[in-house]
């Protein structure tokens, strides 16, 4: 049996330097499925149309549905704490992390690195045509956050395996 990296992706409110989380998914290595929406803060402002069409949430929706800042960083830290969390989107996961741990004014006590820091040559060589056809096979909406972190850590649970085979 293949041992599997936690995974954490995050979704945002758009695209660039301005941009802030709206939600939050995790697919942990023991199984467990974790997700949330993010309520803006006051502070957070900037909405981008094109990333509301690819994550079909509405900033009206996560007022609505989502949870405050600090529920969210202390539900993160209490599931999460002194664990590494994995993201195939580290450079832009981590900053979206950090404005939510520096909003709230609650230090984040577990850690989040690269994915491609565990991955193989090998691995990441089939990467994309294996994450595609994980997509295709599991059939889950994109650009979700714990959907997102599901096909990745299955796409990493079948490279992994393939590895071993050779």
């Amino acid at each position: 049996m293949t041992t599997v990296p936690s995974i954490i992706d995050v979704e945002a409110s758009g695209f660039g330097h301005y941009g802030y989380p709206i939600e939050i998914g995790v697919a942990h290595h023991s199984g467990d499925r974790f997700c949330t929406l993010i309520q803006p803060a006051p502070s957070w402002r900037y909405w981008d149309d094109t990333a509301e069409r690819i994550h079909h949430i509405t900033r009206s929706h996560l007022k609505t549905h989502g949870k405050n800042i600090h529920e969210v960083t202390r539900l993160l830290n209490a599931r999460y704490a002194g664990q590494t969390l994995y993201s195939d989107g580290w450079v832009v996961d981590k900053p979206w992390l950090s404005t939510l741990f520096y909003e709230a004014k609650i230090a984040m006590n577990f850690s989040v690195s690269p994915l491609e820091l565990i991955l193989t040559e090998q691995q990441m060589a089939v990467w994309h045509t294996v994450k595609d056809q994980v997509s295709d096979e599991l059939n889950l909406p994109r650009h979700r956050a714990s959907n997102d972190a599901q096909i990745i850590q299955e796409t990493y649970r079948r490279t992994a395996l393939l590895r071993q085979v050779s």
